[in-house]
């Protein structure tokens, strides 16, 4: 069992959700008030499922009140042990478990303090060399193209780039603004001046879209929860269009508007694996590869890390780091004995 009323600790600030309401509308409800993001929601929510299902008894389902702290103990060695997750993997499940017990129960339990995080071993990056980009982003769907050198280009991740909406590009100041990046935090990147004149371009398809959305009456754009309470009628202006919208409408999660949500991103990975397929290239790149790319040839052509640091949005220069142990020519451009025999 969990530790008692007398063990019990409830946090004298913070969200107490609806306790009549089922474990799943309690969740989400205090993971919206931390403003957590929908994915963040849902892989917890995915943690806390596989939890409850290890210790499931036939078709009776225990409530997490019932779970002591050696049965969360007993599911992360499974994952470990049984299912070989990676460091990464298990941690984000204790992740979620912590998340479950602080923050939607208010229990305390001493011992959660006590787990042992898996320490990720230090993994280079890929990195793709210039050659390699140039070669992948010539042979990637030319409906796909722009999108793909915008992520080389910025060093943005997939998901921050598919989210761009027209207010984030500023064409006068060469930058774009990544709005609630990873941790919901904003910052500038480049916009390249190669890519200024197909970017106008796609403003302008995106543009005949909306003119289109807004004839036929639809909702517009898919907004933040946040956003959308506030300005109800946001999604039908203009500066809220995404610079890539979606080709087709969907339905809103529980209703029954019509929204432009944006391009999906399966649909830009797919297109990255097809173009690194038909390279031939011998390495395993994704979209975010052209991240790490991103960051590797700054620092080659000599652009300093704090710079690369803040284009990126890493909270610490030592995560920026790791890119200087994938330079084509590190320790400063020392040669190999063997070059002079």
């Amino acid at each position: 069992m969990m530790p008692s009323d007398a063990n019990t600790a409830v946090a004298k600030s913070g969200f107490l959700p609806n306790p009549k309401a089922p474990l799943k509308e309690q969740f989400h409800e205090v993971a919206r008030y931390k403003h957590l993001s929908g994915r963040s929601q849902d892989a917890y929510w995915s943690w806390v499922v596989r939890f409850l299902k290890f210790h499931r008894k036939g078709n009776v389902w225990r409530h997490p009140r019932e779970l002591a702290p050696e049965e969360i103990s007993a599911f992360l060695s499974h994952l470990a042990t049984e299912k070989n997750v990676a460091a990464a993997t298990q941690n984000l499940a204790l992740n979620a478990l912590v998340f479950l017990y602080r923050e939607v129960l208010h229990l305390h339990v001493e011992e959660i303090g006590a787990f042992e995080r898996v320490k990720r071993p230090p993994r280079l990056p890929e990195v793709l060399s210039r050659d390699e980009v140039r070669n992948v982003l010539a042979l990637a769907v030319p409906q796909y193209q722009l999108p793909l050198r915008l992520l080389y280009g910025t060093g943005m991740r997939l998901m921050e780039l598919l989210r761009l909406r027209i207010k984030d590009m500023d064409f006068a100041r060469g930058q774009i603004i990544v709005r609630g990046g990873k941790g919901d935090i904003d910052r500038k990147t480049l916009l390249p001046d190669s890519l200024q004149v197909p970017l106008l371009a796609q403003v302008e398809r995106s543009r005949v879209t909306w003119e289109m959305d807004v004839r036929e009456k639809y909702a517009g754009a898919s907004l933040p929860d946040a956003v959308e309470r506030k300005y109800p009628n946001a999604g039908r202006e203009w500066a809220w269009q995404y610079v890539f919208p979606a080709t087709g409408l969907s339905r809103e999660p529980g209703g029954n508007r019509m929204l432009r949500h944006h391009l999906q991103e399966d649909n830009l990975q797919r297109a990255m694996k097809t173009a690194v397929l038909r390279s031939k290239i011998s390495k395993r790149a994704s979209c975010h590869t052209l991240r790490h790319s991103f960051a590797t040839h700054l620092l080659e052509s000599g652009t300093d890390i704090r710079s690369v640091q803040d284009l990126l949005g890493h909270k610490s220069v030592i995560t920026t780091q790791i890119y200087t142990h994938v330079m084509q020519k590190p320790g400063l451009g020392i040669k190999s004995p063997v070059d002079s025999i």
